[in-house]
This record gives structure tokens, C-alpha cells and sequence, in this order.
């Protein structure tokens, strides 16, 4: 039995980085991949897993090591619940664009939520700052703004000129990465800009809808250097919570759960109770509007609220 990581998943197959360094192709032992697994795939690009290799290099793996944390989302598959898109990230980093295309704040509220739910530290990463003017500059601001508020960290980025590349490779060091957003947002381009050695595949922006064309089709890890490991991940279009009870909903915002004990009800769900300290919050404009906003939606499950088609609040 020997160790491995896995680097990518192309359905059945899976290439696994053995503690040699030596890559090989496996496949999953048959109790493994009928056990009771609930997601589209039992494992995911970032598995440690355990496997037998026998002397003509035919992989089979036996077992996944207990995973530290994961990223999931609701799976387009309706026969299954749901998705996960990477397992034991260091730091999640989410490439938004407020223009070129938008991506809308209720997808990036999303992504908050799932990985503060998981534990997994996330970098805002706002990328082609270099197409901005005056407008969307404004708009970079208040969201800029609204997340720190938050606590979570932010980076201005542009892959063309080298905008913020420098200060991301420093973040990025000794982590394994996960790099994900919407489609057309930049992620290809980006970690390219990093290691001049990547040629990963990028994108043009459909004309019609200013939306990406997909380019990455599976989740697939790259060696950075030595010491960081990135995960490139396809752009995504939706991001649907999993696992998730809308009474806990608010304690995955970290500006809203510094203020819990304020609200003059210990049940409050923060929409129209008297005496919230939540509410009060968003109309000082210490809590951001978007923010507020993408709390209410996921509260409510709007099932007729298209993510794709959001735009910035004006």
C-alpha cells in the first residue's frame, strides 16, 4: 500500500502523485465507489488517498484519508446531491470582475459562506482592474469596502500589466490554492501570469452575453513550485449551499455573527424583528448593502432568483 495525492479526476481515472513523485493513472476499488457516496464524485482533485500499485504500473485506490476540508456545491446532476469541487485547501481564492464579465454578488456571498462554513481561509481576488474607468472603480470600492468589512482580505489584480501578481505569489506561498470564479473571470490568465512555465488554456468572452466561454473542463492541480500547489477549477455559472440550515445562515457572516448578542432576540432572524442589531447595522452602512441583500436571498431560497443574470445593486 502506498500514499498519494490526487491531481485530477476525469470520471472513473484518477492521475495520483505518489510520495515518489512518480504520477500514475488509478482507478477506485469497487466497494469505494458504492459506499454510500452521496456526491457526483467520491473523490476530488486534493484526496490523500491509499492505494496498490502493482509491478505494471496498474493503480488502484483503496481508501481516502480523512479530509481536513472541502469545498462543495449542489451538483447539476439531479440524481445526486451535490459536488465537491476541491478537498484539503490551505486558501480558497475567488477571482471576481465587476465588469468584462460581472459577476454578481449573490454568487460571491455564496462562495463566502460556503467556505467560512468549511473553515477555509478566502482571498478576494477583483481581477482585470486594468479594463476599469471611473464607474466600475466606484463600484470596485464599495465592494472592496463591504467584504473587508466582512473580514475577508481583498486583491486588486491584473494579469495584462502584472497588477497585484507579485503580492498573490507571496499569499499563495508553501498553501495549496484553490482557484475558482466565474467563467470569462480570468482564472487561466492569471495563473499563468504566475508561472511563465503554465500554459493552461484561456478564453475569449462571448460578444453576445459578455459571459465566459468555458475553457476548463475539470478540476486539475499544478505544481506552482515545490512547496505551493494550485487547483484550477472550471468557471462556474451557480453556486447552490449545501448542507446548510437557514436558522445557522447568519453565523456564516462574519459581520452579522459579531452581532448576535446585540439583537433583542437570541432567535432573531434578522429580516424584520424589532430591536435587530443587524438591521440598525445595514442602515448605518456598517454591514454592506450586497451583503444584506445575498442574506436575504439565501434565506428565503428564491428558486426564481437567477445568480447568472444578477448584477451589481445600484
Amino acid at each position: 500500500m502506498v500514499n498519494g495525492l490526487v491531481y485530477r479526476s476525469t470520471g472513473s481515472w484518477y492521475d495520483v502523485k505518489l510520495e515518489s513523485g512518480e504520477f500514475v493513472e488509478a482507478r477506485l476499488v469497487g466497494k469505494l465507489r458504492t459506499k454510500g457516496i452521496r456526491t457526483t464524485n467520491p473523490i476530488a482533485v486534493g484526496d490523500k488517498v491509499c492505494l496498490i500499485v502493482d509491478d505494471d504500473n496498474n493503480a488502484v485506490i483503496q481508501s481516502i484519508v480523512e479530509r481536513k476540508n472541502y469545498v462543495i456545491r449542489k451538483s447539476v446532476n439531479l440524481s445526486k446531491e451535490a459536488h465537491v469541487i476541491a478537498a484539503n485547501v490551505d486558501l480558497a481564492i475567488l477571482v471576481v470582475t465587476i465588469a468584462y464579465p460581472v459577476t454578481s454578488p449573490g454568487f460571491i456571498d455564496r462562495f463566502t459562506v460556503t467556505t467560512q462554513a468549511y473553515g477555509i481561509p478566502l482571498l478576494i481576488v477583483f481581477n482585470k482592474i486594468d479594463l476599469f474607468v471611473d464607474k466600475e472603480i466606484q463600484l470596485l470600492q464599495e465592494f472592496e469596502t463591504a467584504y473587508e468589512i466582512a473580514g475577508y482580505p481583498t486583491l486588486r489584480t491584473s494579469a495584462q500589466n502584472k497588477t497585484g501578481v507579485e503580492e498573490l505569489d507571496r499569499l499563495m506561498d508553501g498553501k495549496t490554492v484553490l482557484f475558482s470564479g466565474n467563467s470569462g473571470a480570468g482564472k487561466s490568465t492569471l495563473i499563468n501570469a504566475l508561472n511563465s512555465d503554465f500554459e493552461l488554456k484561456t478564453g475569449e468572452l462571448s460578444s453576445t452575453h459578455q459571459t465566459g466561454k468555458h475553457t476548463t473542463t475539470f478540476a486539475e492541480m499544478f505544481d506552482l513550485t515545490t512547496t505551493t500547489k494550485i487547483i484550477d477549477t472550471p468557471g462556474i455559472k451557480g453556486f447552490g449551499l449545501v448542507d446548510l440550515e437557514k436558522e445557522e445562515l447568519s453565523r456564516y457572516f462574519p459581520e452579522m455573527m459579531t452581532l448576535l448578542n446585540e439583537c433583542k432576540f437570541h432567535n432573531c432572524r434578522h429580516i424584520s424583528e424589532p430591536g435587530c442589531a443587524v438591521i440598525a447595522a445595514v442602515k448605518n452602512n456598517e454591514i454592506g448593502q450586497s451583503r444584506y441583500k445575498s442574506y436575504l436571498a439565501m434565506y428565503n431560497e428564491d428558486k426564481d432568483n437567477n445568480y447568472r443574470a444578477n448584477i451589481f445593486p445600484k
